[in-house]
């Protein structure tokens, strides 16, 4: 697919029509308020894996309503801390995967810390471990229309609920310095990430590559790929409520946590993208509020985005943060 999107010029001069819902700040002020009733209770048990450099932890913490959330811990073999941490939030349909994946960031010495999405992990990968208690009115196949009837009953409050929660427990490990916390992630982790750098404030950074999750009226209408395409199908069939479910959805939208962003950043997109086109990504990056921020632009790359080069390039930009 050659690039569809706006010319690279216009991209960086491109705002997003989203508008914020009245209420956003005490929508999700309630409710983190309402996650946090719940004790986090993180618990970390050792895992052999046979790694030598690298000793992995099975974490379970409390999320969105108490539910329980898997993830991993990594650090470096024999760590005494305090480490910098990265927090990794996971494309859509992922999940956690197996223990001795993933150990790029154990490998710079810090610890890292992945989270199970709630309800995925069985799309690709080496699979996810945690569910998703709640129910739901009529949705199409897929997350994206879970809830979407209310945001009180939307799937991603739960999701970013999780995050949240996700960065408290990573913090409250031993091994780690919580003044060295990186958020990161691709797609719907880039997502996410957006989520939890808009309602955390005290980040040292964030990194999200190819974000899902942004610029949701523009998203909709520009691409037919999934995911975004299950809002369309959904909405075909329930015809004349569009108007509430992009309600129900600028509760979510990446853009209007990236005004509330107060750590540096770096993001990355792609020209060719179809999942994430590149103007919902540059709506997030321009909304973003703190100064120091760069985005990558990768010119001939579908969803891929830059792949290693991506990450060799966030290797050395997070010498700076953490």
């Amino acid at each position: 697919m050659a690039q569809f999107d706006l010319p690279l010029d216009e991209l960086r001069e491109y705002h997003s029509d989203s508008a914020e819902p009245d209420g956003f700040d005490a929508f999700w002020s309630k409710t983190l308020q309402e996650t946090r009733e719940h004790d986090l209770d993180a618990r970390f048990e050792p895992v052999e894996t046979g790694l030598a450099t690298v000793d992995v932890y099975d974490v379970t913490f409390a999320g969105f309503g108490g539910h329980p959330v898997k993830g991993w811990l990594r650090v470096p073999a024999g760590a005494s801390g305090p480490l910098p941490v990265v927090v990794e939030f996971i494309g859509y349909g992922g999940g956690r995967g197996l223990p001795h994946e993933n150990l790029l960031w154990a490998s710079t010495g810090r610890a890292h810390f992945a989270m199970d999405t709630r309800g995925q992990g069985s799309a690709w990968g080496g699979g996810g471990g945690t569910a998703d208690p709640v129910g739901h009115a009529p949705s199409y196949p897929g997350f994206m229309t879970r809830g979407i009837d209310a945001p009180e009953n939307y799937y991603y409050r739960r999701v970013y609920s999780d995050a949240v929660r996700a960065v408290e427990a990573a913090r409250s490990h031993p091994l780690v310095d919580p003044a060295r916390t990186v958020v990161l992630g691709s797609s719907q982790g880039g997502g996410i990430t957006l989520a939890v750098g808009g309602l955390v404030p005290d980040l040292a950074a964030i990194a999200p590559d190819v974000p899902f999750l942004c610029d949701f009226p523009r998203a909709a209408t520009l691409t037919d790929r999934h995911p975004y395409r299950e809002i369309g199908s959904y909405l075909k069939t329930h015809r004349g409520r569009t108007a509430d479910a992009l309600n129900t959805l600028s509760y979510f939208d990446g853009v209007h946590f990236a005004a509330r962003g107060r750590a540096p950043a770096l993001f990355s997109t792609a020209l060719e993208d179809q999942t994430c086109p590149p103007s919902t990504v540059f709506a997030a990056f321009n909304a973003w509020a703190h100064d120091d921020k760069q985005i990558e632009v990768y010119d001939f790359n579908d969803h891929e985005g830059g792949g290693p080069f991506q990450e060799a390039t966030k290797l050395n930009w997070l010498r700076s943060y953490a």
